[in-house]
């Protein structure tokens, strides 16, 4: 499997560097071309660069590790290129005024999956994972011993679903699915009650599962 990794900043950036770690194959692009290719260098033979439509391409999976905007305008670019992938989107309702303060940005209800998976074509397989964990927490808390971190996931589609958990396990964290498309708010911030924000701490699978059932 090679999974198209399509933004490399703080989150882009950690799991690249997680799945290459877990032996996974991973293709690289951004929008400044020469970022990936400085990760891709970095991160050795398991590792590529290359433009946005080539590294859809080349992928069973493609990650949209960038901004809502960001990702709307790929969307729309790309739509032709992204039917029949698996497409994770870790993406969260959240801005940033002028003064650096965050804020959501969708009305209360309203999940940002459920926004981005309309927008995809209809042979797309989606997927909500990778962002339930601040990027902070993301990069340090692969292969937590002596129980690893949880990362949760929503989708509808089996799959999007099989594949995830791979990916996840491969990244050295626990997958555990939130349920499907209708809670991917749970695993947004700001508000999503699964969400690292909100909860507070990191979950192993025992306790995820208890507070995934819990709503």
């Amino acid at each position: 499997m090679t999974t198209a990794i399509i933004g490399v900043g703080n989150v882009g950036g950690a799991l690249a560097r997680h799945l290459v770690r877990g032996g996974e194959q991973v293709v690289l692009a951004a929008r400044e071309e020469a970022n990936a290719a400085a990760l891709a260098g970095e991160l050795g033979s398991l590792a590529s660069a290359a433009s946005v439509p080539e590294a859809i391409e080349a992928a069973d999976v493609v990650v949209l590790a960038v901004w809502f905007d960001a990702l709307k305008q790929l969307i729309a670019d790309y739509a032709g290129l992204l039917d029949g992938k698996i497409v994770a989107d870790p993406s969260n309702p959240l801005g940033v005024n002028a003064d650096g303060a965050t804020f959501r940005t969708l009305p209360e209800g309203q999940s940002q999956g459920s926004l981005v998976a309309a927008m995809l074509p209809a042979g797309a397989h989606y997927v909500k994972a990778f962002g339930t964990l601040d990027a902070g927490s993301l990069a340090s808390s692969a292969n937590r011993a002596p129980r690893r971190a949880v990362l949760f996931y929503a989708t509808d589609d089996d799959r999007a679903a099989a594949a995830i958990e791979r990916l996840i396990t491969v990244a050295g964290f626990d997958p555990v699915r939130a349920g499907g498309l209708s809670e991917a708010g749970r695993i947004e911030m700001p508000g999503g009650d699964l969400h690292l924000a909100t909860l507070g701490r990191l979950l192993d699978a025992d306790e995820a599962r208890a507070a995934a059932a819990a709503a």
